[in-house]
């Protein structure tokens, strides 16, 4: 591969893809940072939905992007690029990478990195990028969410869910989320979502209704049946921002509603935005976002660490959607 050299490295090969199964630790190169990138010996990083997908075969990485697993890790830089002005060598940061987390060494662009807190662990801030950048993204810059207005996330105890309820919650937004459980209601209350619904026992529609009337802004990872349901409780301006298909890619909708209520039904997935606008989101997020971090009033959540041997298990956790939080690797 272009860029490497003959260190070698542990990493998690999926092979020619499939089930958990096909997860194997293999050796390979090291790799090494171009001039706008670091090199971080990771610690720590976060497992996500579309590494299940990518390993599944259902969602190529990009063709300038690492072949390996792994969106954000949290570690130490151990080397710098030609052009690299504010990281050193020695720096603990969390980063969004291009791909590769899976893996003892990992290269991330110098502008995708961001401090650590002085209180905050490598194995909490591994937790951190990857649902971050995706629901300031879809939240704060797509939704347009505004203080006051009332937000619905759905599946409010996955990684997403648990970034985003707090982002709509600093926004100063009433938040609203769907869940599978009891225990996850309760879990999502306690991070302050203002009701959580059990999409299991009760109608979901209903209940938001009862709550809000209608709601303002819609963060989906569902899909299929629930475009329509979306579309039906969403209020006058309203802002539906589709992040995934869990529930299928294909749905019927009633145009009429979304010309007459004048809504914006939108989409977007994080991998596949420039470099510069993950630039952008990293600053946005060192501004608004990491002081709430360092101070405590934003949380990570993890819900269970893998030593990196185990990748299969902690796949096969996230597939179960058991969890409630983030799933993490540990490199050793």
């Amino acid at each position: 591969m272009p860029g490497m050299n003959l260190n070698p490295m542990r990493f998690v090969d999926h092979g020619k893809g499939g089930d958990a199964s096909v997860l194997k630790l293999a050796t390979m190169a090291r790799p090494q940072p171009l001039a706008d990138e670091v090199l971080i010996e990771v610690a720590f990083a976060g497992i996500n939905r579309p590494d299940i997908a990518q390993r599944a075969g259902l969602y190529p990485p990009p063709t300038d992007a690492s072949p390996v697993l792994g969106l954000e890790v949290a570690g130490v830089i151990v080397a710098i690029g030609t052009e690299v002005v504010r990281w050193k060598i020695g720096d603990a940061v969390c980063a969004l990478t291009p791909g590769g987390g899976y893996a003892e060494f990992c290269v991330a662009p110098a502008a995708h990195c961001l401090p650590i807190p002085a209180a905050m662990s490598l194995c909490a801030a591994a937790a951190l990028p990857e649902n971050w950048f995706t629901v300031w993204g879809t939240i704060a810059q797509q939704g347009a969410l505004k203080r006051g207005e009332t937000l619905l996330v759905h599946g409010g105890s996955s990684g997403i869910g648990v970034a985003a309820i707090q982002l709509g919650k600093l926004l100063g937004a009433c938040v609203l989320t769907t869940v599978g459980s009891a225990a996850k209601a309760e879990f999502c209350r306690q991070l302050g979502a203002d009701a959580a619904i059990n999409y299991r026992t009760d109608d979901f529609v209903a209940e938001v209704r009862k709550n809000a009337g209608s709601v303002d802004v819609i963060l989906d990872m569902v899909g299929g049946d629930y475009l329509a349901k979306n579309v039906s409780l969403l209020g006058f301006g309203g802002r539906l921002v589709q992040i995934a298909t869990l529930g299928g890619s294909k749905a019927s909708l009633e145009l009429a509603q979304v010309l007459m209520k004048r809504l914006i039904v939108t989409g977007s997935t994080l991998r596949r935005r420039s470099r510069e606008e993950k630039s952008l989101i990293a600053a946005a997020l060192e501004d608004n976002i990491w002081p709430a971090v360092a101070d405590g009033r934003i949380r990570s959540i993890v819900d269970k660490v893998f030593p990196i041997e185990q990748a299969a298990e902690a796949h096969r956790l996230m597939e179960s959607s058991q969890h409630m939080g983030k799933i993490v690797l540990a490199m050793k």
